[in-house]
């Protein structure tokens, strides 16, 4: 039997992505603004002008979210616009076979469970998955037995530069890229050389860490990159097994296969 073509979406704090996946391939694949404004109304005009004719092929839709006002307008949208489509919510007592070993399962956000699902489903544990955002920079750790055991939240690489030009007088909005070498011969340079080289010495550093608290030896850990923001800084770190751009869609969909 052939999956469904689902619709998911994860609304982060900055962006939404939006994916039509089936089968685990996403075939087209669109990242807005995550605008807490946004009415339900709105939200299904901007779906369907994404989607145009892809959108009768959809046969579900899959959500998790990170940001309260957005999934509340999300949920009505689902109800008045997509009411003859299957839906799942990722939220607190959502299926997902993952358990989750925090002090507080319910402050975890659904994202980090979904990647965490996701990485449990396709590597195997222990596992590590690290999700480039722009307001955050999140690690999910699975174990050997697939269990969510924690993780870390450090700036995102796009909310660190907005804060350096927002307090720092001489400084401004730069291009994020890759500069030349590390020792910048000009403020641009010495603005992307900071946050290039400096989250990437970050992750390999926390990502290290994380390991020796697993006490496993670091070649039995998968460690995948994740996030739109990925590209900008994988290579310039030395812990990345995988990388995998699709890994919270991924999920959403078996999240979507256990609950419908």
């Amino acid at each position: 039997m052939s999956s469904p073509t689902l619709l998911a979406a994860d609304i982060g704090n900055s962006h939404t992505v939006l994916g039509l996946i089936a089968g685990g391939e996403v075939s087209a694949d669109w990242r807005v603004a995550t605008v807490e404004s946004r009415t339900a109304d709105e939200w299904s005009v901007l779906i369907r002008g994404l989607l145009g004719d892809r959108i009768r092929a959809v046969e579900g839709i899959a959500v998790c979210a990170t940001v309260p006002a957005v999934l509340h307008e999300w949920r009505t949208m689902l109800a008045e616009h997509f009411g003859e489509l299957p839906s799942v919510v990722v939220e607190p007592g959502t299926r997902t076979g993952v358990p989750v070993l925090t002090d507080n399962p319910r402050e975890v956000g659904t994202d980090r469970i979904v990647n965490a699902l996701a990485a449990a489903t396709l590597y195997g544990g222990p596992a590590v998955v690290v999700d480039f955002g722009g307001t955050a920079t999140t690690f999910d750790v699975v174990n050997a037995e697939g269990q969510y055991i924690g993780g870390a939240i450090s700036p995102g690489i796009e909310i660190s530069l907005e804060a350096l030009e927002r307090r720092g007088a001489q400084l401004r909005m730069v291009e994020l890229r890759r500069p030349r070498s590390v020792i910048a011969r000009n403020t641009v340079e010495a603005l992307q050389s900071g946050m290039v080289f400096g989250v990437a010495s970050s992750v390999d550093g926390i990502v290290a860490r994380m390991i020796g608290e697993l006490g496993t030896p670091p070649s039995d850990v998968t460690v995948v990159a994740t996030g739109y923001l990925a590209g900008l800084v994988v290579a310039e770190c030395s812990c990345f097994t995988d990388r995998a751009p699709w890994l919270t869609l991924q999920g959403l969909e078996m999240v979507y296969a256990r609950n419908t």
